[in-house]
């Protein structure tokens, strides 16, 4: 088995190497590792927040979208000049200043200046943009420097802009503001008119502590991020529009337990963002919505080439651009080393929505478990389509992965319910583990953590599954388990790949699969299976989608399938398969009639030959 033969290289070395110690002048660890050694620690961090301890409510005052107009103070920009009608609020030098709880309605234009709430830290403040454009050239435009919470009401029928320069003038009590909106309150928006933001600086909306968005339309363009809430991202509905430089939408807290996570419960989503679309440093769990991600470049700019050659643009993202590294930033809201589509540090949990993703770097990824409960999924990537450090579960849904190098990873993958089609230049599906840290080989190749066998296994119990690989086409450091379901796979049309391929045992025990492949490391069922298999060799390669078909003695079909690419060894099992019976095994002019004397049969010709390869487990059906 390849991997067998990888470890125990790998193994010869680390003992050529021992006996020698290193000398004062060793280079310090790669940035790779430290990479990794961060990122472990980071993952660590986040375990404390689970998905079931997040707060995904909205309260009422977040929904209240209603204002007394009468008793609001009004705030009037024209120009230069602020006229203001009402107590709370006060002007001087281009700055409009908000310093008692209260509704200010907020209009005009302001050409140069600033509105700053400094209120009372138990004070609520309600703003509502009622046609409001305020331009500040070198701070942020909506500044809250003290509130208890502070709610941005877009009016109905209203378009408003906030907008800032590319040069921020500092104090050193805000050194930190880096927003066109900066919040050190919990800031919530709602309301159904739109808000369209230009950060040149850095960020569009930043809050130190929750953003919360139930309603509007956004239009906004950032030249580094999007949406960030240090605490939490909750968003109700809305629709949003976003091209950023680094992250679309993030939430960054990992030392306190219950924050750092993005929730979803619907709205239209349409990012183009330089690093990750959206990215939660704990928990990310969406309910619903509609998503459309472009990350990093996209597909196109992928960590392997169209020549299978490691593309060494890959892993440049953000403001840099590609081509050259992305410049490192000290802001402590940024994060420009990875360009997902939707990433988690601890969970990332799924139970509907509409997602159109094409990512540079992996469509879905948590750097610990992923639940895929349902949703609709079209994914193209330069990387992985879903990668999971941990356990990754899919119950449902609609999954297409069109374009990836890896289709599904997890330590250990379990499928039991939905469509999934899967399209891989590696393996279609891998239960490996390990977290997406550079290694030596292809970009973001994965660093396999120490687990047990038992925690690495696939198993299927239920849905369709569909995947053509280039590499292995289920691929198992641990045990295979095929339960129930529909599995069809097309493997690599090269020998040095499989259509099975696993370090443990592959068992059967329902459920219908045909796995096409070449024969030269070809892998069938373990005889401790409970149903009836097949692993036949047919005598010549079949074409690109030339059917197989099973047919029992009174000529019933029992499985078909034609398989994308050429192949020339197939293992089959379905739960009418039964021993003793005999049925034919056909491909394009070649047929077989084969009688199962076993649990598992083999027949056929090996490109291996009789002997199969040293090292294989008894039962394991490799010849």
């Amino acid at each position: 088995m390849k991997r067998l033969f990888l470890m125990l290289f790998l193994a010869a070395l680390l003992l050529m190497f021992s006996g020698c110690s290193l000398s004062d002048s060793a280079p310090s660890p790669s940035s790779s590792s430290k990479s990794a050694a961060s990122s472990t620690q980071a993952a660590n961090t986040a375990t404390s927040t689970s998905a079931e301890g997040i707060d995904i409510e909205f309260s009422s005052r977040d929904l209240d979208v209603g204002y007394e107009e009468n008793a609001a103070t009004k705030i009037a920009l024209d120009g230069a000049e602020v006229s203001l009608s009402g107590a709370g609020a006060s002007y001087a030098d281009g700055v409009v200043t908000i310093f008692a709880e209260g509704t200010y309605l907020v209009s005009g234009t302001l050409t140069d200046g600033q509105l700053v709430v400094d209120a009372a830290d138990t004070d609520k403040i309600q703003l509502v943009l009622g046609g409001a454009s305020i331009t500040c050239k070198d701070h942020a435009a909506l500044f809250v420097k003290q509130a208890d919470k502070v709610f941005v009401t877009l009016a109905q029928g209203t378009e408003n802009f906030l907008q800032s320069g590319a040069v921020y003038t500092l104090e050193e009590e805000d050194s930190n503001v880096d927003g066109v909106v900066f919040s050190r309150a919990d800031l919530t928006f709602n309301g159904n008119g739109k808000l369209t933001i230009n950060a040149a600086y850095k960020h569009a909306v930043v809050s130190k502590d929750d953003l919360v968005i139930t309603g509007g339309t956004y239009e906004i363009t950032a030249a580094k991020g999007g949406l960030y809430g240090k605490d939490c991202v909750k968003i109700a509905d809305g629709t949003f529009l976003l091209e950023t430089g680094t992250d679309g939408i993030q939430a960054s807290n990992a030392e306190e337990e219950g924050r750092g996570y993005v929730y979803i419960a619907g709205g239209g989503f349409t990012i183009t963002a330089g690093t990750d679309a959206i990215q939660a440093e704990t928990v990310l769990r969406i309910d619903g919505g509609d998503f459309a991600l472009i990350t990093g470049g996209g597909s196109q700019n992928a960590s392997i080439d169209s020549q299978g050659n490691a593309n060494d643009t890959w892993g440049r993202w953000g403001p840099g651009g590609m081509g050259a590294a992305a410049t490192p930033s000290s802001d402590s809201t940024d994060s420009s080393d990875s360009a997902k589509g939707l990433k988690a540090g601890s969970e990332l949990v799924i139970s509907g929505g509409g997602f159109d993703i094409d990512s540079s770097d992996d469509a879905l990824h948590c750097n610990g478990t992923m639940h895929l409960h349902n949703g609709t999924y079209l994914i193209q990537t330069g990387d992985d389509g879903v990668h999971a450090d941990g356990a990754l579960t899919i119950d449902g849904g609609f999954i297409t992965i069109e374009k990836s190098y890896e289709g599904l990873e997890g330590l250990s993958v379990t499928i039991s319910g939905g469509d999934i089609q899967v399209t891989a230049s590696d393996d279609g599906v891998n239960a490996a583990g390990g977290s997406d840290t550079a290694m030596p080989g292809r970009p973001g190749q994965s660093a396999f953590k120490s687990a047990a066998d038992s925690d690495m296994f696939i198993r299927i119990t239920g849905g369709t599954l569909t995947v053509n690989a280039s590499g292995d086409g289920l691929d198992s450091n641990g045990n295979l388990y095929m339960e129930g379901g529909t599995v069809y796979v097309s493997g690599s049309s090269s020998d040095g790949n499989s259509a099975l391929d696993y370090d443990g045992s592959a068992q059967v025990t329902g459920g219908t699969i045909i796995a096409a492949g070449m024969s030269g490391m070809a892998q069938g069922f373990s005889t401790s299976s409970a149903q009836c298999s097949v692993l036949y060799s047919f005598s010549s390669t079949l074409p690109a989608g030339t059917a197989v078909t099973l047919t029992d003695s009174q000529g019933n079909t029992l499985a078909a399938y034609s398989p994308a690419k050429s192949y020339q060894c197939v293992a089959i099992s379905c739960p009418q398969m039964i021993q003793g019976e005999t049925y034919t095994l056909s491909a394009g002019n070649q047929s077989q009639s084969i009688t199962l004397s076993a649990m598992v049969t083999t027949q056929g010709n090996s490109g291996m030959g009789g002997g199969g390869m040293g090292g294989q487990q008894p039962g394991v059906g490799r010849w």
